[in-house]
């Protein structure tokens, strides 16, 4: 398994070009044959970090929100 963990490692894309895949594939305009390439692709690691990346600013700006709007109410 750990063989399997180092090949994967070694995909190509770099982190941003993980970062433009994930962003494409969140909004929903991604064709199949570009979806396809990028998972062939992406590297597990840089998908673990994103996600996380994307979950933080994802609550963070969430949290803004919601003091935005409870500021403006008082």
């Amino acid at each position: 398994m750990t063989q399997d963990l180092k090949q994967l490692s070694q995909r190509k894309l770099n982190f941003f070009q993980t970062l433009k895949a994930i962003a494409w594939a969140m909004l929903g305009v991604r064709k199949r044959k570009g979806q396809e390439d990028d998972v062939a692709k992406l590297n597990p690691v840089h998908l673990a970090v994103a996600g996380l990346l994307f979950g933080v600013i994802f609550v963070v700006s969430l949290v803004l929100i919601v003091q935005l709007v409870l500021a403006n109410l008082s």
